[in-house]
């Protein structure tokens, strides 16, 4: 088989971009800080009843036709009303159809660290026309994330990096610079993060959308949330089930209270294997020839050649055209895992093994692995994680769970179930985690992909079973991470689409769970 070479760039996509946060990143905290111990820790009540003054979008946020923006103060400590407050970004697309509208929908972005407002901005036009303005449709920022208030913890550069900060092992497998790193940064943050790194935690974010919904003026709210975001409107639908109409969660990951983050990530070496599967069999097939992409025969040979690939660049790193940049097998592994979240980055990602498998080709990196990501970024990015949950300590521990892993699955390299600087937490967690449980109104539609990276269907059917009669559960033959709307023009699985758009507008669920 022939198969030709090309130079051109791995583009980044924004779901490429949106792993850098999604359920695959550690947290490190600060010094004990009065966040409020308690987690039914009451939200103020907006003064006066004042809600957001709505008004245009500032250009970074690169709005749709329509959208507007505000900022929401709530407290630093709900458990302090009136100390000190934090700024949270919102944004609006109105219903332009009054005599349709019956409400409002949050949209609730991944993360830990991804912007509400930004979905907004990418997904509004697209979730407007399929509900047929039914919904003013509302996002924010959690604190910590895009235009709310921000925390630092002053981390250096060459930790900030996505395979340093994503604890990667060394090539031979073991762990000892990621010991290092990750005491380094837990440190760092402990030293610069102060009480606002130690108030980004999930709890909080529930709190802070409570009080969005008071300022709203509404009664209830429905919600679209995706990714980690359905971790955080389950807790708020536990917290304040009254308060919630209709409830989609997209891409869900196992909740239970021991297992939280730490199983997240772990859970994406299964996901992984998943979903490779996906990527090989369409970089095998005779329609790439003609693109210059096809990288094998048969979909059993395109694994061997990728984690072959790997191997030898562990062993022997290939220069790139970014100085101090180089493809090793860590990067490779890690631009595998952000392409595995769409198929439309398929083609970047075989260009990139094409590049490196030619030896007078000079690999072209993504950017999103070119560089050092903001401190702010790094920051929320590690820290609801952390903040959370106590995590296991044991670094000899570690060191056993990242040499089986790298024999089970090769793909992640040990990556998934290795230390972070969530094993050096200064204080702990902030409050006890929660355990979710079937209590409430029976008003939950879940949507989970059959072949997900980050966040498998094993680990959502945990979330389907903890939410017992409270829910229905869709079940979509496809690979990706997020299911709902997720194909460029705003479809996605026309089955799925359907039953969740129906559910949205009318209510109706699927009387059992589904499979489309």
């Amino acid at each position: 088989m022939t198969t030709r070479r090309t130079h051109t760039s791995l583009a980044a996509s924004t779901l490429a971009v949106a792993a850098i946060a999604s359920l695959g990143l550690v947290a490190v905290g600060g010094p004990a800080s009065a966040t409020g111990t308690n987690t039914t820790t009451a939200p103020s009540v907006i003064p006066g009843g004042d809600g957001p003054r709505w008004g245009d979008c500032p250009a970074s946020v690169k709005p749709g036709p329509g959208q507007q923006c505000a900022t929401l103060s709530v407290p630093l400590d709900h458990g302090d009303p009136t100390g000190p407050r934090v700024d949270i970004a919102v944004s609006r697309l109105a219903s332009v159809r009054p005599e349709a509208r019956r409400g409002t929908l949050l949209v609730i972005a991944g993360g830990p660290g991804s912007s509400g407002v930004q979905r907004l901005s990418q997904k509004g036009a697209a979730l407007a026309k399929e509900t047929g303005g039914a919904y003013d449709l509302v996002a924010f920022d959690p604190r910590g994330v895009g235009g709310s208030t921000k925390a630092r913890c002053g981390l250096a550069d060459e930790d900030r990096w996505m395979v340093t900060l994503r604890s990667w092992p060394a090539a031979d497998g073991s762990i000892g610079s990621n010991v290092e790193r990750a005491r380094r940064i837990a440190e760092a943050c402990d030293r610069n993060g102060g009480a606002l790194l130690r108030s980004l935690t999930t709890a909080n974010q529930v709190r802070d959308m409570e009080v969005l919904r008071q300022a709203l003026g509404e009664s209830k709210v429905s919600a679209w949330a995706n990714s980690y975001g359905t971790y955080v409107a389950a807790r708020y639908a536990q917290e304040y089930p009254d308060r919630t109409d209709r409830w989609v969660l997209d891409s869900s990951a196992d909740p239970n209270p021991r297992r939280l983050a730490y199983g997240w990530l772990a859970d994406m070496a299964k996901g992984a294997e998943d979903r490779f599967p996906d990527f090989a069999a369409w970089a095998s097939h005779p329609d790439r020839e003609a693109e210059g992409l096809r990288l094998a025969d048969g979909p059993g040979e395109v694994r061997a050649l990728v984690v072959g690939l790997a191997a030898r660049l562990d062993r022997e790193p290939r220069a790139t055209g970014v100085p101090g940049a180089p493809l090793t097998g860590a990067v490779l592994r890690q631009a595998l895992q952000s392409a595995l979240y769409s198929d439309a980055a398929f083609p970047g990602f075989a260009r990139l093994v094409g590049q490196a498998l030619d030896p007078k080709a000079l690999p072209v990196l993504p950017p999103e692995l070119t560089g050092a990501m903001p401190d702010e970024a790094a920051a929320i990015t590690v820290g609801v994680i952390c903040n959370d949950v106590d995590w296991p300590r044991s670094v000899p521990a570690y060191a056993r769970a990242v040499a089986a892993d790298r024999a089970r699955h090769p793909l992640t390299g040990g990556m998934p179930v290795n230390i972070t600087p969530c094993a050096f937490w200064k204080g702990g967690a902030v409050e006890k985690p929660v355990r979710l449980t079937d209590d409430g109104p029976s008003n939950i539609l879940m949507i989970q992909n059959l072949r997900d990276p980050s966040t498998p269907h094993s680990s959502g059917l945990k979330m389907r079973q903890v939410l017992g009669d409270r829910a229905r559960m869709v079940s979509v033959d496809r690979g990706g991470h997020g299911s709902y709307l997720v194909a460029a023009g705003g479809t996605g699985n026309a089955c799925g689409d359907r039953t969740v758009t129906r559910f949205l507008l009318t209510g109706e669920r699927p009387d059992a769970d589904v499979r489309c």
